[in-house]
């Protein structure tokens, strides 16, 4: 890496750092819309930071929903241009009861910041823009060409980013895409991503009487709803952790025996067990654990709900009950062929005395990528770079729904390069990011934009 922007990045530290904490303390919860303006606030804060480190044309753009924040820098003739995506908005703190600092209030403690966005996603977003910042404040000019879209919905699905880019498919324009929104491996493993799983999201409720009936007088005559959820739910799986849905495995592309090799050599059961003090592991029989994560698909249980919830007892037969449900998709699974199959399986196995409805939530197309692409070949090097370890080629559990949209869209080649470990409580209370990996972070990312022309030519 270059010495004199590692002087830079070193001697900007604790600016960098009170910056970010003054990002973090932005509310931008979107599900919630009284946190609206908190939203806007942090796009406004994020336009003005990228305006401030030397990026050019940037503006907030309206979508039916909150903002995008837009900005580029276009002056390397001849070199490729890379999009940078991120989210600024954050998931709900709920239960509050349970963080041990306010999750607006940051706090450094023992080189970990604590704060609800600090690992997903915007201490990672402020790590792309410091990204540019440190180049262009050190060398004037940048080895490539570059864009910023952020946007303030993924933590709620991205409803309205698929029409933002069919609107600016000019404006985003681009060769590369870059985001760093995944996880490393370990604490001092770096991890260049090149698949994600997708998602169905559902929500089923069933419906028996017209109201609430009292247990004594009607219990006996009429079908209980819970009684039936549990009924069918239970018929979604076997005993041995497979999905028992019809067709649900028909499309699954099979691994690799180099990626099943990576997976048992990455699965470390009864380290997994001590951190997340389970006495036994569960899931699809005859892979392993880290296979079951990144390359198999899945049907969970989000929450099932109905009747009374309160203190105390009371005598009631609910009228309904719901249940929310995800399924985790792998190449080359397909959200709707998933809806249609799951539908089809309630009917079929719906218990008598319940009317059914089954409303889709939630959905994204998994990703995979070829292993041998240049831009990861970029990646790798970077990382090799600034962590001194060979990073692993990696798939990731989760998804990031906008990743296939930049793809098919506008032909981007997506790399997948995050600093979050899948410890620091990410869409719970006491999320927290390990400032080792915003230092070597910063270095790799910068590495990584003088590395791309290189492996692209």
């Amino acid at each position: 890496m270059d010495e004199q922007i590692k002087k830079y990045l070193v001697e900007n530290r604790a600016r960098f750092l009170e910056q970010i904490k003054d990002f973090l303390s932005i509310p931008s919860i979107s599900s919630d819309p009284s946190h609206k303006a908190d939203v806007r606030r942090a796009a406004e804060w994020l336009a003005e930071d990228l305006k401030n480190g030397g990026i050019e044309h940037v503006r907030i753009i309206e979508t039916e929903g909150h903002p995008v924040v837009y900005g580029d820098y276009l002056k390397a003739e001849g070199k490729p241009t890379v999009l940078c995506y991120g989210h600024y908005d954050v998931q709900p703190v709920d239960p509050i009861d349970k963080w041990q600092t306010e999750p607006f209030k940051p706090i450094i403690t023992d080189n970990i910041i604590y704060a609800r966005g600090s690992s997903d996603d915007k201490g990672q977003v402020f790590m792309l823009a410091k990204m540019a910042e440190s180049i262009l404040s050190v060398k004037g000019e940048l080895p490539v060409n570059i864009k910023f879209c952020f946007e303030g919905e993924e933590e709620i699905g991205s409803a309205h980013l698929d029409d933002f880019v069919d609107k600016h498919l000019d404006l985003l324009k681009a060769d590369v895409l870059l985001v760093s929104d995944t996880t490393m491996i370990g604490p001092d493993q770096p991890a260049v991503c090149y698949g994600l799983r997708g998602l169905c999201g559902l929500e089923v409720r069933l419906r028996g009487a017209k109201g609430d009936l009292h247990s004594g007088v009607y219990g006996g005559a009429v079908q209980n709803p819970l009684h039936a959820m549990v009924e069918l739910l239970a018929s979604l799986h076997n005993r041995k952790g497979k999905v028992t849905v019809d067709g649900f495995y028909d499309q699954v592309r099979p691994l690799s025996d180099e990626e099943k090799a990576t997976c048992e050599m990455l699965s470390d059961d009864e380290s997994l067990k001590k951190e997340l003090d389970v006495d036994s592991l569960y899931g699809e029989e005859g892979y392993s654990t880290v296979a079951r994560i990144w390359a198999r698909p899945t049907l969970e249980l989000n929450g099932v709900f109905g009747g009374f919830e309160g203190e105390g007892l009371k005598t009631v037969i609910p009228s309904t009950a719901t249940a929310k449900i995800t399924c985790r998709l792998v190449p080359d699974q397909n959200p709707a062929d998933i809806d249609r199959l799951l539908r089809e399986h309630f009917e079929k196995n719906l218990p008598t005395g319940v009317k059914l409805d089954v409303r889709l939530m939630d959905h994204a197309e998994p990703f995979v990528m070829p292993i041998s692409h240049p831009t990861l070949k970029a990646a790798d090097a970077a990382l090799e770079d600034a962590y001194h370890v060979k990073p692993i080629l990696s798939r990731q559990g989760g998804s990031v729904p906008i990743v296939n949209t930049f793809h098919n869209k506008l032909g981007l080649a997506p790399v997948l390069m995050g600093f979050g470990l899948d410890s620091e409580n990410f869409h719970a209370p006491n999320e927290h990011f390990h400032l080792v990996n915003f230092d070597r972070g910063l270095n790799a990312l910068v590495n990584f934009l003088y590395y791309l022309p290189e492996k692209m030519q």
